[in-house]
């Protein structure tokens, strides 16, 4: 059980006490985003462009869910190269890590593909939109599905920070819950 032991409640009474501490970029990512609030039914399937526009609507929620220190700063942001335009899904910027987040959304399962455009959409940003006090861009690719394996695969070795995460319509039922933050804790260790 998650409580059982002195370690873990020792984690759990500072979580309680800080609250929710962002120092990296690794730190705004959440496993699953839970877009509940969009009242979407949970096998239906929805086109990336109507997923994108239902979070729009609901950028309030939506920035609850993403947590602290995000602000909207617009979607289908325009990146040019070479004369090429390509669009950025979402862009936020963090505050706190003084970074840009650019958040692709795919109502797939994570590709291969996925990991080249947001790296380049970063390298974009590093060069071309950062100022001088901004940190390097942070990277999220929300999908419906992702293979543990085949996103180190994916993501691994690119000198930006990206990450993916998947989205649910629905809160994960208790049980799930716990096993998430049992696992969580067990790899703090």
């Amino acid at each position: 059980m998650l409580l059982q032991g002195k370690k873990n409640k020792d984690k759990i009474i500072e979580l309680a006490k800080e609250g929710n501490v962002i120092r990296e970029p690794e730190d705004i990512t959440k496993e699953p985003y839970v877009f509940e609030f969009l009242g979407v039914p949970e096998n239906k399937p929805i086109l990336e462009k109507d997923l994108e526009r239902k979070l729009i609507r609901h950028i309030e929620d939506f920035l609850l869910e993403l947590g602290k220190g995000f602000m909207f700063l617009g979607s289908q942001q325009r990146v040019t190269i070479n004369n090429t335009h390509y669009f950025v899904d979402m862009v936020f910027y963090n505050k706190i890590l003084k970074s840009y987040v650019l958040i692709e959304l795919k109502t797939k399962k994570l590709q291969i593909a996925d990991g080249g455009q947001m790296n380049t959409y970063l390298n974009y940003y590093k060069t071309e939109v950062n100022d001088e006090n901004d940190n390097p861009p942070i990277g999220i690719i929300i999908c419906a599905e992702k293979d543990e394996i085949a996103a180190e695969y994916i993501l691994g070795g690119l000198s930006n920070k990206v990450f993916a995460s998947r989205y649910t319509y629905i809160l994960p039922k208790e049980e799930q819950l716990i096993h998430q933050i049992e696992e969580i804790i067990i790899n703090e260790d």
